[in-house]
């Protein structure tokens, strides 16, 4: 089975670990808007339902407004309707927003920027401390998740530990992570970002 294998800068580490800290002594909800300034310095960054989001037309405040991204990946507009989110960037959102409302505004100035990140949520289940559900960023890789979730307990199978993520709603795949040689710095690259919905499981 192929390994993703991350591709950290330090300085976006160092950004990940005092965000991680922030969840475990400000909270949850203090964590999200730091995750938010980091994912507008990050233009790649791809919307998922219930990330909020704001769309501001320059002198415009009617036109300027908060939005949370839906289940169905959609957001409203006013004028122009129904446009889809979910899976897009802010940069692809202004564009098309843009576009569509030439025909109701002569020269719109549109900007489009992230102010929570709540989409990427992964879950941590089986033998640690906390298992559950967790808020985490788009760079948190298996052993931050683990970190999350307290830790493993005394008698969990720490080399038998399992990422299953779901692809298209249907095929599901198994990365197998052995955190007993990831712990002494051997084989780090099956320590691999984790994607939303991605499951951690501690037997």
């Amino acid at each position: 089975m192929s390994m993703i294998v991350p591709s950290w800068s330090r300085c976006r580490a160092s950004r990940v670990i005092v965000v991680l800290a922030c969840i475990g002594l400000l909270g949850v909800s203090y964590a999200r808007d730091l995750w938010a300034e980091l994912v507008n310095a990050e233009p790649t960054y791809l919307l998922g339902p219930e990330d909020v989001i704001k769309v501001a037309v320059w002198k415009d405040e009617q036109l300027t407004q908060e939005m949370v991204v839906r289940p169905d990946g959609m957001i409203s507009f006013p004028l122009i309707g129904e446009v889809a989110a979910s899976g897009r960037t802010v940069e692809d959102i202004r564009i098309e927003i843009t576009t569509r409302l030439t025909k109701y505004l002569p020269t719109p100035h549109v900007t489009v920027t992230v102010l929570k990140v709540q989409s990427y949520r992964i879950y941590v289940l089986g033998r640690v401390n906390k298992p559950g559900e967790y808020q985490a960023g788009h760079h948190t890789d298996v052993l931050q998740a683990l970190s999350m979730a307290g830790g493993l307990t005394p008698y969990a199978a720490e080399n038998d530990i399992k990422i299953i993520r779901r692809r298209g709603g249907m095929e599901e795949i198994v990365f197998p992570f052995r955190y007993g040689d990831a712990r002494k710095g051997k084989d780090l690259e099956q320590n691999i970002v984790l994607q939303r919905g991605d499951v951690v499981m501690v037997p």
